[in-house]
């Protein structure tokens, strides 16, 4: 059977990985000129950044595709646990360092909050139920398939659901178990993860920090393109044929079967044709003559990204791997959010590389990824926006650092949604394609198949189950299984 993938990003590369380990010919098209998508790197003036995703857990899903293949991962690919998952700063001083470990957290939470260590174990036990109750489930499998729906563990779990808060907000479930205004805040921040507002997300989403708290956050030992750069080898390895700089134009469709794709003109035949492109412009593009699922194109939009790549000429021992200097009005800058407004006091995210790989910033130096969220791009003059948010960030972490950061930047880049757009076709800028604020999100993003195109299929983070790098991983394990049972 020959394969045709259509694009090298993260969801498309372990595509290749398992369609290849069945034995087919699988062939990759990228318009860029290299792979990973939003998980890629670039080097400025000696300071080596990666460009996108950040936060790495779940690494499970990237050993399964070696374990596939017969291989070894840590050959290949290394990573460590990170002790301290992430340094929380607040205006007035207040500080927190939240360990990976629920119990030390607890406790540095209830020392810094004086609310109880219970109230924080209690909270991170609720999430890890509500995971282990769904999240095998919904996250692993297909919604869109009666067979999953038929399974014993999925009707246990429909007679749970009044224990899932599927009917109230992320916000609220944490305003009942944290109890302070700062660990709600903090809490609240993981709707981000996806793209999402803690005051419309449901709150079964509560369960995310259990990935960070229960099972883990980890950094490769390379920096996060190590992810890129281990499954595009494994790919080769397993003989999958990339091509770079070759921007697909159709996928051709004959008696409602997917046939192949056309490239630089030419038609090309292929059993099989899965998209790793964003759903949107997968049918706007590349498929402009068949009918649209226009509801599911049209659904709301998860917020982008406005991120400064700053090589800062000094270290700061208070910082670490992950950083969160937070708002003091959490709402009103969710509000701004969902107007399509920045907020003038952002919630600044910063992370760190050179902390775990000194090699990536030059000797007593830093490489600052630093992010606010943003809309997605709805006509915004972003060049008026993105210079005003400069200053607006530097002011905020020169003041909470006690530093004027201005004179220690010695090299600067930034990317807004027009570019992440640009270099990853994703709608609008749109990090995870459809947000998950209402608890219907999941079941009406796009399924790992086309109802109406046969042997057509879908992965990436426009598709189910989200955007994020375990979940990127997911759906090609989605579309291995329906693919094989089609």
């Amino acid at each position: 059977m020959k394969i045709a993938i259509i694009g090298a990003g993260i969801a498309g590369l372990a595509s290749a990985v398992r369609m290849a380990c069945r034995g087919y010919q699988v062939e990759v098209f990228e318009a860029n000129d290299y792979p990973g998508g939003k998980l890629s790197e670039f080097s400025l003036d000696g300071y080596r950044f990666d460009a996108g995703p950040s936060l790495f857990t779940m690494p499970h899903y990237v050993d399964e595709l070696f374990e596939l293949a017969g291989e070894d991962s840590r050959r290949h690919f290394e990573y460590v646990k990170l002790p301290v998952v992430c340094h929380y700063f607040w205006e007035d001083g207040t500080r927190l360092n939240a360990h990976a470990d629920p119990e030390l957290f607890a406790q540095s939470a209830s020392d810094t909050f004086g609310v109880p260590q219970s109230a924080v174990l209690d909270l991170l036990r609720d999430g890890k139920k509500k995971y282990e109750i769904t999240g095998r489930i919904f996250l692993e499998q297909s919604l869109h398939k009666l067979g999953t729906w038929l399974q014993w563990k999925v009707l246990k779990a429909m007679f749970q659901i009044p224990g899932l808060d599927l009917f109230t907000t992320m916000h609220k479930v944490h305003e009942r178990t944290a109890r302070h205004p700062k660990l709600v805040q903090l809490f609240n921040r993981f709707a981000t993860y996806n793209g999402s507002n803690p005051y419309k997300a449901p709150g079964l989403l509560s369960m995310i920090p259990h990935f960070e708290h229960g099972i883990g956050a980890f950094m490769p030992r390379k920096g996060m393109y190590a992810i890129t750069q281990s499954i595009y080898e494994l790919a080769l390895r397993k003989g999958v044929k990339f091509h770079f700089n070759t921007p697909v134009s159709e996928i051709t469709v004959e008696n409602g079967r997917a046939t192949g794709i056309v490239v630089n003109g030419q038609p090309r035949a292929y059993d099989r044709v899965i998209s790793n492109m964003d759903v949107f412009y997968t049918y706007k593009k590349l498929l402009p003559r068949q009918p649209h699922p226009e509801r599911t194109l049209n659904q709301e939009k998860s917020t982008s990204a406005l991120i400064f790549y700053w090589g800062i000429r000094r270290s700061f021992p208070e910082l670490n791997l992950h950083n969160i200097f937070f708002s003091d009005n959490y709402r009103a800058e969710f509000d701004h959010l969902a107007a399509g407004k920045l907020y003038d006091d952002p919630t600044v995210y910063i992370n760190i590389t050179s902390k775990y790989c000194p090699e990536d910033a030059p000797a007593g130096c830093e490489n600052w990824f630093t992010m606010i969220n943003v809309p997605y791009d709805s006509g915004q003059d972003w060049d008026t926006l993105k210079a005003r948010a400069r200053e607006q960030v530097l002011d905020k972490l020169s003041r909470v650092l006690g530093v004027d950061l201005r004179p220690l930047i010695a090299c600067e880049d930034t990317l807004d949604p027009r570019g992440i757009e640009q270099k990853t076709w994703s709608h609008l800028g749109a990090l995870y394609g459809t947000s998950s604020n209402n608890r219907m999100a999941a079941f009406l993003r796009h399924p790992n198949f086309s109802s109406r195109i046969r042997h057509l299929y879908f992965c990436g983070g426009s598709a189910h189950p989200g955007g994020g790098i375990p979940l990127c991983m997911l759906s090609a394990k989605i579309v291995d299984q329906v693919l094989e049972h089609a």
